[in-house]
Formats: structure tokens, C-alpha cells, sequence
């Protein structure tokens, strides 16, 4: 193939694995955040069963990305199958009107998203490193962002109308989004996920201390998951009681989305030399220091800079932890970031099983806040620790 055959691939690779993971994650797995205070408003939740379907879906999502490694299918059938399946699951939510369904839904939805995102991710990683341009891996990882701005900036809008049509309306242009990137997934090679692309296992005398590291990783990781939750599950709800007459609360939202877009292109283009443990530390203490801002300074200002501060790193914490993983196992990193995305996911679970029932009883999500924020600050600084000891 000619240089701009390669380029124009690698191009609509990494654009249409962008638009898969905005469906997938940012409109199938996130938009129930902008629904909430709309679906609370309605009276069909109360706060403590949002956060229950919060969990549910993070758990589908824990289990989808422990399932991965035992998937046999083509990333293209998973690809397909996956989007296929966040549009069925987004109309369901509005087509249907009872809690035990829709935490049926949303489970489900949290697994699909995890299969979307490692078979997606791992297609697109080998095309853009077949066509020599894996600085695009940034755009790959832009695609949440985008579907978190743009599920923001509609689910205000389309909310007014009710939760039912504003459900109906994201499945629909999920699958106007599915069908225009539909035949570009038309490669039926097998493809490895990210994990398993060549890298250089560590030398034998270093598999101690290797081990050691992964165990860290492991545990830190998990801290990030947890620390980051529960103000990206409840933001608009925490917005709105916080700022009661303005119109503002539905904009912080997708100001989050729209941060993690340079923050993914600029964490795909850091050098490979950069420590991944001081590069973790420094996303965990952004994001804490965002998530501190909500409490500590409930203002428009505040919300703004809180807002870009916990997503700008949103998706960057996610490649540095999948390349740290690398490092330590090399063509064997599959099974750590299995364990590590395991990890994440058991924080993002526990985030809103902590947080609401704690804001209910309260009547604010101060302390939820404040603990997640000292969360992310422990394992920036554990990250930190483990740097200093093996340097």
C-alpha cells in the first residue's frame, strides 16, 4: 500500500473505533448520568435506586472485561454484536417502565461496553500499528469523551421532553452512528487485543520486583476506579443542589467529556520513557484535586475547573495503567490488566453503593466527595512510593 493509502486507513480506522467507543461507552454506559436528575425529577427513582443502577452497571462491566480473555470470537463479531446491542439496550430503557428491568438493562450494558471497548481497542491499536501511525491511538481513546459531551448537551434538551423519549432518541442515534461506521469493521482477521501487541518482556532477574509492582498496580488502580465515580455518576445531581437556580448544572457534564478529548491525545503522545507510576500519580491528583473542587468551592468557577480537572485525565489514567502493564509482562500483560481492569471496576462499584445512600441520609454528597478525594490523593501518593522504592 502507498503512504496515503496507509494514512487515509489508519484515519478511518481510529475515526470509526472514535464513534464505536462514543457509543459504546460515552451514550450506552454514561448517558444514564445527564437521565438521572431528569428520571429523579420524573419520581421513577429515588437516589439510592439511581445509585443501585449505577452499580449494576459497573458491575456488567466488571464481569464483561473478565470475560474477554475467554472470548474466542472475531473482534469484528464482538465489534458489531456489541453495537448492535447498546442500541437495543438504550431503547429498552425507554420502552420499558419497570426497576427490575432496567437493572437488567443496565447490566447488561456495562458488559457490552467492556467487550466493545477491548475488541475495538485492540482492532484499532493493530490497524493504526499496521499502517505505522500509532500516534491516532489518541483518537481512539477520544471517542468517551465525545459521547459524554454529546449525551451532556442532548440529555438536557431532549430530557424536557421526559426520560422515556430522551432514551429512545440515544438509542436511535446509536444506530444512525452504528450504520455510517458499519462497513469499516469489514477486516475478518483475528485480531489480539491492545495487551497483546509486542512488547519486551522484563529480563528474569527482575520478575520479584515485577510481580511486586504488579500486585500495586493492581491495588492503586482500583483506588483510581473508586475515586473518580462517584462524582462522574452524580455530577449533575450534585450541581443542581448545590446551584438550585442556575441554568449551569447541565453544562458540567459534558465540560467533563469534552476535557477527556486533549487529555487522551495528549496521554497517547507522551513519551514511552516517562515513568507510567509518576504519570498515574499525577492524573489521580488532578482528579482529586477536581473532585475537591465541588465541595470546597460549590460555584459556577468551581464546578467549571472541577469539571475539565477530573476528565482531562479521565482516559489518559486508563492508557498509562495498560502500558505499566506492558512494562511489567510484556506479551503477557493481558492477564495483569484483566486483574487491574477487574480492580477498577470493583471501585466503580462500590463508589455509588457508598455514596448514595450516605447522600440520602445526609441530604448532601459532601463526605462521599471528600472521601473520594482523599482516596485519589492515598493513591497518588502510593503511586509516588512505589516509584521512590524501585528507583
Amino acid at each position: 500500500m502507498t503512504d496515503d493509502e496507509n494514512r487515509r486507513g489508519a484515519w478511518r480506522a481510529a475515526l470509526a473505533c472514535m464513534v464505536t467507543l462514543a457509543v459504546a461507552l460515552g451514550i450506552g454506559r454514561f448517558a444514564f448520568t445527564p437521565m438521572l436528575p431528569v428520571m429523579l425529577a420524573e419520581g421513577k427513582l429515588d437516589l439510592q435506586g439511581g445509585g443501585l443502577l449505577a452499580s449494576l452497571n459497573y458491575l456488567g462491566y466488571f464481569v464483561g472485561a473478565l470475560s474477554c480473555a475467554a472470548i474466542r470470537l472475531p473482534p469484528i463479531v464482538m465489534v458489531r454484536g456489541g453495537l448492535i446491542a447498546t442500541a437495543v439496550l438504550l431503547l429498552g430503557m425507554g420502552l420499558l417502565n419497570d426497576f427490575a428491568a432496567w437493572g437488567l438493562l443496565r447490566g447488561a450494558a456495562g458488559v457490552v461496553s467492556a467487550w466493545v471497548f477491548v475488541f475495538a481497542s485492540g482492532w484499532g491499536l493493530r490497524r493504526l500499528a499496521e499502517t505505522g501511525a500509532p500516534a491516532l491511538g489518541g483518537v481512539i481513546y477520544s471517542g468517551p469523551g465525545i459521547g459524554i459531551a454529546a449525551t451532556g448537551l442532548l440529555g438536557g434538551v431532549v430530557g424536557r421532553w421526559g426520560s422515556t423519549a430522551a432514551w429512545i432518541g440515544f438509542g436511535l442515534a446509536a444506530l444512525v452512528l452504528v450504520a455510517v461506521i458499519w462497513r469499516i469493521f469489514d477486516d475478518g482477521a483475528v485480531v489480539a487485543p491492545a495487551s497483546a501487541l509486542p512488547a519486551s518482556p522484563p529480563a528474569a532477574g527482575a520478575l520479584a520486583a515485577a510481580r511486586s509492582d504488579a500486585r500495586w498496580l493492581v491495588a492503586l488502580y482500583g483506588i483510581a476506579g473508586f475515586g473518580y465515580i462517584i462524582t462522574a455518576t452524580f455530577l449533575p445531581v450534585i450541581a443542581r443542589q448545590a446551584l438550585p437556580a442556575s441554568p449551569w448544572p447541565d453544562l458540567f457534564w459534558p465540560l467533563f467529556g469534552l476535557a477527556i478529548v486533549p487529555g487522551a491525545i495528549i496521554g497517547a503522545r507522551v513519551p514511552s520513557h516517562w515513568d507510567n507510576r509518576l504519570l498515574l500519580a499525577a492524573g489521580c491528583a488532578l482528579q482529586a484535586l477536581g473532585v475537591l473542587l465541588s465541595v470546597v468551592w460549590p460555584t459556577v468557577p468551581g464546578f467549571l475547573l472541577g469539571s475539565v480537572l477530573l476528565g482531562l485525565p479521565f482516559t489518559a489514567i486508563t492508557l498509562f495503567a495498560v502500558r505499566e502493564a506492558r512494562r511489567l509482562r510484556g506479551n503477557a500483560a493481558a492477564g495483569l490488566i484483566g486483574y487491574a481492569t477487574a480492580s477498577y471496576g470493583v471501585g466503580q462499584i462500590v463508589g455509588p453503593l457508598f455514596a448514595a445512600p450516605l447522600a440520602h441520609a445526609t441530604g448532601s454528597f459532601a463526605v462521599p466527595l471528600l472521601a473520594a478525594a482523599a482516596a485519589l490523593m492515598v493513591g497518588s501518593a502510593l503511586f509516588v512510593l512505589v516509584w521512590w522504592r524501585k528507583g
